[in-house]
């Protein structure tokens, strides 16, 4: 009996000197605690005592905002999410049951097409990591924006709103998304607003997108305009780059609207800045008066004469006639170049047809302002009050007589 008393103890000893090693295996679903010893792009790797490891998703163990929130040395606790066969490492899930949801609710939003919102975190190969609900997903360059962006930095650290275009689920989960695809929709629905209140006469502003040599395409919206260059100055503008810029803001004034077949373009809309200022020859008889001696650039010489512009938007001619100062001139490259600066006389102006004629000759001004002033006097009343032509009249029947 001694001896069976003495081996009964012996198992019960040993059955209790064991327990602790079965209690300490490790099942999935285990929370365990551990150092973090180093950290890469895409794993954290937990220290768990003795000789077992950890290995954690990187996605994890970052915040709402996509950082990091642990370093090297931290110590963490986290759930055993499973074990790897052939390496017997520790596959962990911080906060397993949040990271679990955030997916779904990802992949929820990805069969709905709903709009979520990430951060962009970094430019990589091919357009630009966006962190979103601590997944890491991809948005192509071509999807970032409507229009091409040069330099994808711009955007590092904004938060944007996207919509995945792609998931792929699984322990990694796979999304890529498209900010383009979010803008064309808004740029969709302005435009639709904005045509229902579209009309000639409208002032709107917009911003240039595209310049060509005829004119300049500018943004309301949604909508596209054209400002032809004829209708961004008053003055001549030889190319629409020395009035507008791409990017630039503008105010513009609808022209006409033409309907078309075209489906992306239902509409051709004329715009002009020229509408919205000032016409220089609203004042031009005043501001340049006939007599007077003003000083201009010479624009163009033609055969006929030279062009020479007063103020921006006003040019004068000098006839041929009017270069020589009495002299004979067989063409006006004789005596002037284009931007040569003049001095010229006003011998007419011609508010109703726009035009100014200009004379080199310093003798024409007094001249004009002399002939001006001659018809501009009031004829003298005659005793019958027939006027000039009665009182000749009646001096031809007195000398008759």
């Amino acid at each position: 009996m001694k001896e069976t008393d003495d081996f009964a103890s012996l198992l019960t000893e040993f059955e209790q000197g064991h327990q602790g090693a079965t209690e300490q295996v490790v099942k999935v679903g285990n929370k365990v605690r551990g150092t973090v010893i180093s950290i890469d792009e895409e794993h954290a790797f937990v220290d768990l005592g003795g000789k077992s490891e950890g290995i954690m998703d990187i996605a994890a163990l970052r915040d709402a905002e996509g950082n990091i929130s642990v370093a090297v040395g931290d110590e963490v606790e986290a759930t055993v999410a499973s074990i790897d066969e052939e390496s017997g490492s520790l596959l962990l899930g911080n906060q397993q049951a949040r990271h679990l949801r955030g997916a779904a609710d990802l992949e929820n939003a990805y069969s709905q097409q709903q709009t979520v919102e990430g951060r962009v975190t970094a430019t990589i190969k091919g357009g630009v990591e966006v962190q979103i609900a601590g997944q890491r997903a991809f948005c192509p360059a071509s999807q970032i924006d409507i229009n091409f962006v040069e330099d994808l930095s711009e955007f590092v650290d904004q938060h944007l709103k996207f919509r995945i275009t792609k998931f792929e689920g699984g322990r990694r989960v796979n999304l890529v998304v498209s900010r383009r695809a979010i803008l064309e929709e808004e740029q969709q629905a302005k435009a639709e607003e904005l045509r229902a209140s579209l009309e000639e006469g409208a002032v709107l502003s917009g911003t240039v997108t595209s310049i060509k040599d005829y004119g300049a395409f500018v943004d309301l919206g949604g909508i596209e305009g054209m400002v032809h260059i004829s209708q961004m100055a008053f003055h001549r503008v030889t190319h629409p780059s020395e009035i507008l810029s791409e990017g630039q803001p503008v105010e513009v004034a609808v022209l006409r609207i033409e309907k078309t077949d075209n489906p992306k373009r239902p509409e051709k809309i004329s715009l002009s800045i020229r509408a919205l200022s000032k016409d220089p020859w609203s004042d031009a008889d005043s501001q340049f008066a006939v007599g007077s001696r003003v000083k201009g650039t010479v624009t163009r010489v033609q055969p006929f004469g030279a062009f020479v512009e007063l103020t921006p938007g006003i040019e004068g001619l000098i006839h041929i006639s009017e270069l020589g100062a009495g002299r004979r001139v067989n063409h006006p490259q004789e005596v002037l170049s284009t931007g040569q600066q003049v001095e010229v006389s006003v011998i007419a102006v011609d508010m109703a047809k726009k035009r100014i004629s200009l004379s080199l000759d310093e003798a024409k001004a007094a001249e004009a302002a002399t002939d001006i002033a001659s018809y501009a006097a009031p004829a003298k009343d005659s005793s019958n009050g027939m006027g000039s032509f009665g009182a000749l009249l009646k001096a031809s029947l007195d000398k008759q007589r």
